[in-house]
C-alpha cells in the first residue's frame, strides 16, 4: 500500500537542514526564530521526529519558503508563480527566485522621497546590484550621490554605507540581486 503522506514527509529533514545551513544560521538563532526548542529541531532534521504542521509553518516563515518548498509537495500542474511581498522597513520587497542559496533576485518597491522612514546608510557583507525598473532612484554610496533613471543599473559592494531610495514624489521600482547576507540584511525582522 502507498503512502504518500511518507513520501512527502521523508525528505523535509535533509530540507531544513539544507536551508538553515544556506542561511548560515544556527540551531539556536533558529530556535529563537520559530519558538521550537533546539533539540526539537535537530531531531526534526535528523529524521527523528516526524513533522507536524505547527511546526512546519513557522519554518517556512522563518526560511521564507512556502510550505510545499519543505515537504516537496507533488506538483499541482499549475505552472504560476505566486509571489508574495514582504514588507519591511516602507519598502516592498517581491522575491523573483525561490531556490536555497546563491543570487536571489527581488522587485524593491521604494516609496515616493519624504516617505521613507529615514535615510539611515548601511553596511553589510555582499555585494549588491540594482536595476531601475520605473521611477527615479536616489542612491548614496559612501560620500557619493547619484541619481538613476529608468534603464540605468548600480552594482557595488555593501560593506561600503549605502542607502538606495527613491528621488523623487513618486515610488522607485527596482530589480535588484544580492546573495545571502545581502538578503538577511533587508529581510531581517526589522528592530529599533
Amino acid at each position: 500500500m502507498d503512502n504518500p503522506a511518507g513520501d512527502v514527509l521523508a525528505g523535509v529533514g535533509a530540507r531544513l537542514r539544507a536551508l538553515r545551513r544556506a542561511r548560515g544560521a544556527t540551531l539556536a538563532t533558529l530556535a529563537d526564530e520559530t519558538g521550537l526548542t533546539a533539540s526539537t529541531l535537530s531531531r526534526l532534521e535528523n529524521g527523528k521526529l516526524r513533522p507536524t504542521l505547527e511546526q512546519l509553518l513557522p519554518l517556512a516563515r522563518a526560511h521564507g519558503v512556502p510550505l510545499d518548498d519543505l515537504v516537496a509537495a507533488p506538483p499541482t500542474g499549475d505552472p504560476r508563480i505566486h509571489l508574495r511581498p514582504v514588507r519591511r522597513s516602507g519598502l516592498v520587497m517581491v522575491p523573483l527566485t525561490r531556490r536555497v542559496g546563491g543570487i536571489q533576485a527581488y522587485k524593491v518597491i521604494h516609496p515616493p522621497a519624504g516617505r521613507a522612514p529615514t535615510m539611515n546608510l548601511q553596511t553589510h557583507e555582499g555585494y549588491e546590484w540594482f536595476y531601475v525598473l520605473d521611477g527615479q532612484a536616489r542612491f548614496v554610496l559612501g560620500d557619493q550621490e547619484f541619481r538613476l533613471g529608468v534603464g540605468e543599473a548600480a552594482e557595488f559592494d555593501t560593506r561600503v554605507p549605502h542607502w538606495i531610495g527613491s528621488a523623487d514624489s513618486r515610488p522607485t521600482e527596482l530589480l535588484a540581486l544580492f546573495g545571502a547576507q545581502g538578503e538577511r540584511a533587508h529581510l531581517a525582522p526589522f528592530r529599533h
